[in-house]
């Protein structure tokens, strides 16, 4: 009897092999959505450095988008909003009235030369039909 026991295969059986085979599921979930995050945020360029000349740059942006003079991406065509263009130059005219005596020479420059092209740009729409977008070369 020991003969024929001996051979016979014998079966192990591992009870912990399917928590070993979900525990590797679950790392491989984990690196799987690691890799579509790191992917997803290198699609875009890296954001710059908040600072004060990149916010008087992304509300002046705004406003002369608002004033026509960038055509909508996705749509491709150009929209007029005075209200809005309006609203963005008084809140930069409220930068302007609570940073006065904080600023360095720099950007006190830089946002008295935004606010006077905006509010030029603003009069200007007010009587064109049709605004001329900006080219690249223009600052």
């Amino acid at each position: 009897m020991s003969d024929a026991s001996e051979k016979e295969p014998k079966i192990v059986v591992d009870a912990d092999w399917k928590a070993q085979v979900q525990a590797e599921k679950e790392a491989f979930s984990r690196l799987a959505e690691e890799e579509a995050e790191k992917k997803g945020a290198s699609d875009r360029p890296p954001l710059p450095p908040a600072s004060f000349p990149i916010l008087v740059t992304t509300l002046s942006t705004q406003a002369l988008f608002a004033l026509g003079h960038f055509q909508d991406p996705e749509k491709g065509e150009i929209r007029r909003d005075q209200e809005q263009a309006k609203h963005l130059i008084d809140l930069l005219q409220v930068i302007e009235d609570k940073t006065r005596g904080n600023l360095t020479p720099d950007e006190q420059q830089l946002l008295e030369n935004v606010l006077h092209e905006l509010r030029l740009a603003f009069v200007d729409s007010s009587s064109e039909a049709t605004p001329e977008p900006l080219s690249a070369n223009s600052s």
